[in-house]
C-alpha cells in the first residue's frame, strides 16, 4: 500500500489531499498542529480509521517536527506533501511592511518545508516513489509578478522555490525527487471565495501530475495542470 504524509492536513488543500488519497486506498499520515480539534480531519478517521494516522506537527518548530518523524520510525513514505502555508499580515507593500509577520511567514512557508523534508528524509528514501512535493504559488514566480505587493508571501514562496531546487540536487544521490507545484487560485480560507478553482479540482489535477513525477522532473516548478511554471 503506497503512503503519503501531508502537512496542514486539517484544512484546504491538505485536507482534500488526505480525503482523495484515502479514497484511492493509500496509507495517509495527516499532520497538523492540533489534530484533536481538527473536526473535518477527525471525521475522515471515523470513516477510514485503519488507513489514516493523525499526527501533531508544527512545521515552524524543529522539536515538533522531530517528534513526528520519530513516531514513524521504520515507516516508508512514498510521497511527502508540504502543504502548510500562511499569508501573514494583509497589505504588505513597500512602505507598509510588518517585519515581525514577514519573519513568521518565512519560518512557516520557506523553512518549514525543509525542516519536514530533512526530518523525514530517511522515510522517503526508504520508499518506492521517493517524492517530495512542495506546494508553492504562482505569486512566488519573479517572472509572473506584474502587480507588486504581498511582499511577505511572495518572497517566502520565491525562497522555497530556491530551497527545493537545491534540495533536489542535494538529495539526488539518495534517489529522492523534489518538485514544486503551483495549485492555482483555489477556494480555500487563503484563496477566498472568488477563486475560480475548487480544492477538489486542484487536488485532482495535482494528483494526476504526481503520478508522472520522478527524477526527470526533480527540481522543476509546475502548474497544477502539468505545465512548467516560469521561475
Amino acid at each position: 500500500m503506497p503512503s503519503v504524509l501531508i502537512t496542514s492536513a486539517n484544512r484546504g488543500l491538505g485536507l482534500e489531499f488526505a480525503a482523495q488519497y484515502l479514497a484511492a486506498d493509500w496509507r495517509v499520515y495527516a499532520a497538523c498542529r492540533h489534530p484533536q480539534s481538527a473536526e473535518k480531519l477527525q471525521h475522515l478517521t471515523q470513516e477510514k480509521t485503519s488507513r489514516i494516522t493523525l499526527m501533531a506537527m508544527d512545521v515552524s518548530s524543529a522539536p515538533s517536527v522531530a517528534r513526528a518523524a520519530a513516531s514513524l520510525s521504520g515507516h516508508a513514505i512514498d510521497v511527502l506533501i508540504n502543504s502548510a502555508g500562511i499569508m501573514g499580515a494583509p497589505g504588505q507593500r513597500t512602505e507598509n511592511v510588518d517585519y515581525e509577520s514577514w519573519a513568521k511567514v518565512l519560518d512557516v512557508n520557506t523553512m518549514g518545508p525543509l525542516r519536514v523534508t530533512e526530518a523525514f528524509v530517511d522515510h522517503v528514501a526508504g520508499s518506492e516513489r521517493k517524492l517530495v512535493l512542495t506546494i508553492t504559488s504562482g505569486m512566488g514566480s519573479i517572472a509572473d509578478n506584474t502587480s507588486g505587493g504581498s511582499i511577505a508571501y511572495r518572497s517566502s514562496k520565491a525562497a522555497v522555490n530556491m530551497v527545493m531546487r537545491s534540495a533536489a540536487i542535494d538529495l539526488a544521490s539518495r534517489g529522492i525527487s523534489c518538485v514544486l507545484v503551483n495549485p492555482g487560485w483555489v477556494k480555500t480560507d487563503m484563496g477566498g471565495a472568488n477563486a475560480p478553482l475548487s480544492a477538489k479540482a486542484s487536488v485532482t489535477a495535482m494528483r494526476r501530475l504526481i503520478e508522472t513525477l520522478g527524477p526527470a522532473q526533480s527540481g522543476k516548478f509546475f502548474n497544477y495542470d502539468g505545465r512548467e511554471y516560469p521561475w
